[in-house]
């Protein structure tokens, strides 16, 4: 049975091991400590999905971000990192956490998430180009730049470019 809820300190830890075994590397690790101690951290989008209760398996991120336009800079999110153990990799935990933060950040009253990930995997979430709602980042990544409204036509009538925090490292 998987559960997921908000991380705690005593987490930090095994995440972070999430992390590497996911990953293979420290990156999203250092990436995860530096949101941690930003202003862009909201600790209610940082979830850890649990194995029976109390084995952390799985663990995504959710963190602000900006989008600036002509008008005005808008708050969005960046889902960064999702990560689960390789060992129960395909087995829907990375589904469950994506499918809970998003309900999560939509009853906190964000309107809108950006993603660069694999463009076969996030549609099935909601996830669109970025591009087709007029939307850039800091990086060409063609079509696995994306971004899902929270909110109906949050995006409408809007342009502009992604602004990540120093910790993203673009």
């Amino acid at each position: 049975m998987i559960e997921v809820r908000e991380e705690k300190l005593q987490d930090h830890e095994e995440i972070s091991t999430i992390l590497q075994k996911a990953f293979g590397g420290e990156d999203e690790v250092t990436l995860v400590k530096e949101i941690r101690d930003s202003a862009y951290f909201v600790p209610e989008l940082s979830l850890v999905a649990l194995h029976n209760r109390r084995d952390p398996v799985g663990y995504i991120l959710f963190s602000e971000i900006t989008i600036s336009t002509e008008k005005e800079n808008l708050t969005s999110l960046a889902l960064a990192p999702v990560a689960v153990v390789p060992e129960l990799q395909q087995e829907g935990i990375g589904s469950m956490l994506i499918q809970d933060g998003l309900m999560r950040a939509t009853s906190l009253g964000y309107r809108h998430v950006m993603v660069l990930g694999h463009k076969e995997y996030y549609p099935r979430f909601g996830f669109v180009p970025a591009s087709e709602k007029n939307i850039s980042g800091p990086f060409d990544a063609g079509d696995a730049f994306m971004v899902k409204e929270l909110k109906k036509d949050a995006l409408k009538e809007i342009s502009g470019e992604v602004v990540y925090p120093k910790a993203f490292g673009v």
